[in-house]
This record gives structure tokens, sequence and C-alpha cells, in this order.
């Protein structure tokens, strides 16, 4: 098992790509992840430099050289495929130039979403069909792959002409949010580099069994996201697809960040289930069996810590999830 553990650097955002990696380093980690585009902002790689100019590249990588770090992979979480004028172009556009800068720069893997859009033509919103067990929620998923296909055909082809992988988060409110979605995806597309950044907190938010998703995966996994769920009593009234949020509160001292600029709602009193730092919904035992599923069906993969945990600060967070992901790792290879 070659596996190398690091950690998304987003949740790092107000300190330079510098203090960030050596947060990392400290923690005992040994590769980092970056934000270029999508949903948040890209705090630790100016995109437009590092496209304009060779020098800028090496200095950029240089950073991590000097901290014996080693850079995993490019992140473009956005939705490419959204109606709102906001997202879809932009964000495609964002992920057309990362998958150019990870080719100049050498970065296998680039984490994105399938995206989601509209209900038909005319939609203004993006609309995620959750169970089309009715005729019109099927017409309505048939508009949307006709959207998503030739997207990601094209998109498919810009990533083997520079060698990049793409990994699908499989996240909900996506096309793309569980095994047999990412299966229909391949049906539909036949993409030669695109597979699933496995992110075992979005599955375990769904009630599914990351350990099984793997097995059933296998070699469709080029890429890891080590990021916990706590699925709560709520969940037993409430389910895990529950809608009894409120707005973004007002104190910022109150607010739950989803990423640089980005909040979540304001949470139930008891919700369904939460994001929590790793270790805190899963025990170092199930995080061994889990890299060893790993293992078995991908000797190579990058695994990378996602902090969202805010009961948790930034650093506090990362130093609790590496303590957990590193015992595991090392029980895993006994």
């Amino acid at each position: 098992m070659t596996f190398t553990y690091g950690a998304y650097t987003a949740c790092l955002q107000d300190r330079t790509l510098e203090e960030a990696l050596d947060v990392l380093a400290a923690a005992g980690l040994t590769g980092a992840e970056i934000n270029t585009g999508g949903f948040i902002p890209a705090p630790h790689a100016n995109v437009d430099a590092l496209l304009g100019g060779e020098q800028a590249r090496r200095e950029f990588l240089r950073v991590f050289e000097d901290r014996g770090m080693a850079l995993t992979g490019l992140t473009v979480s956005g939705n490419p495929l959204s109606p709102l004028p906001t997202e879809g172009i932009g964000h495609a556009q964002d992920l057309r130039r990362t998958i150019e800068l990870a080719g100049k720069i050498g970065v296998r893997d680039v984490v994105a979403m399938s995206g989601t859009p509209g209900t038909d033509p005319g939609a203004r919103y993006p609309a995620w069909i959750v169970n089309p067990w009715n005729g019109i929620d099927l017409e309505i998923l048939q508009y949307q792959w006709s959207v998503a296909v030739p997207l990601w055909r094209e998109i498919d082809a810009l990533a083997r002409q520079h060698d990049v992988q793409i990994a699908f988060e499989m996240h909900p409110r996506n096309l793309v949010f569980s095994p047999p979605t990412f299966e229909q995806f391949l049906d539909r597309v036949e993409p030669t580099n695109i597979g699933v950044n496995l992110d075992p907190s979005h599955l375990f938010w769904q009630q599914m069994e990351p350990i099984d998703c793997i097995e059933r995966l296998g070699t469709r996994i080029t890429h890891v996201h080590a990021k916990d769920t706590a699925v709560l009593p709520g969940a037993a009234t409430r389910g895990v697809l529950d809608t009894a949020f409120d707005p973004v509160p007002e104190d910022p001292a109150q607010r739950t960040p989803t990423g640089i600029g980005h909040y979540c709602s304001t949470w139930p009193e008891d919700p369904a289930w939460r994001f929590v730092a790793l270790g805190e919904g899963h025990d170092v035992e199930y995080w061994t069996r889990f890299l060893t599923a790993l293992a078995a069906v991908n000797p190579d993969l990058h695994v990378n810590i996602e902090h969202e945990d805010a009961a948790f600060g930034q650093v506090e967070g990362l130093e609790r999830g590496a303590r957990t992901l590193l015992e595991a790792a090392e029980r895993a290879q006994a």
C-alpha cells in the first residue's frame, strides 16, 4: 500500500500556502490538495499566473518541494451544468483551466462534481431529482442527462489530452451521487479519464456503507477524501433528506462555514446527521478497514482529509483527523 496521506487546504484559507503546508506537515501529513475554482475561491493557487508562465509554476511547486510535501490534487468542485449565470459557464471554465494547469504541473488528480442542470431548457435553477418513481421526474432526468453527456464527453477528451484523471465526488445534489448513478454515467458517457473521488462522508449521510461502495466501484476509485459523518438520533424521525433548515444566521459568530465565503443554512436543533472531524463519527478500527478495502482495489491513492466540522477549529480539526488517519494507516500496514 503506497498511499499518500494529506489534507485539502481550503479550511486554512486565512493562511498563506506556505503557512497551510506547515500546518499539514506539523500534523504528520505529506500531501496537500489545493482548490482552483468552482464554488469557492482559490487562495492557495493563482490560476491565471500559473497558466501564464513557467517561472510561476516552478516557484509554486518549489513551495511544496521545500517542505517535503507532495501536491496530490487540484479541486474544482462546482456545478458546470447549472443554469445559474453565477455557476454553470464559469464553473465549467474553471474546470477546463484546472485540467490544463494540472497537465502543466504534473498533477494527476482533479477533483470535481458531476453537476446538476435545471428541469428544462428554460429553468432558472438547478434541480436535483432524488427518487423519480413517477414519470414527470424521469422526463426531467432524461433532459438533464441530455445536457450532461455532451459536456462530460468534451471534458473527458480534454482530460485525456492533458493526461489528467478527473475524480467525481459523489455528492448529493448532483447527477452522480452514488455508485449506481456513477454507473449510469459510465454507460452514457463512456469516459476514459473520469473516475470517483471516494468521499465516505456523503455516503454515510445517505445511509450507504462506504466499504461496500469501494468493493462495487473497484478500480474506478482514483482519489479519496478522508471525511467523517455522524448519523444522529434525529434521523429516526427526520430521515436523512430533511428540509427543516433555516437561513444562514445573521450573526457571523453563529455561522457554519462550508468554504471560503460560503456558509451552511441553520441546522435543526436535533439534526439527522452532521459532518464531523475524522474519528468523531467512526473509530480508528473502522478507518483501518476502510483503508484496507481501498488498498485491495487501488494500492496507489492519495488520501486527503477534508475538515468541515464547525465544532473544532481549523488546525485542531485537522490534527484530530490526522491522528485518526495515520493510526489507521499504521494498523492497515501491520
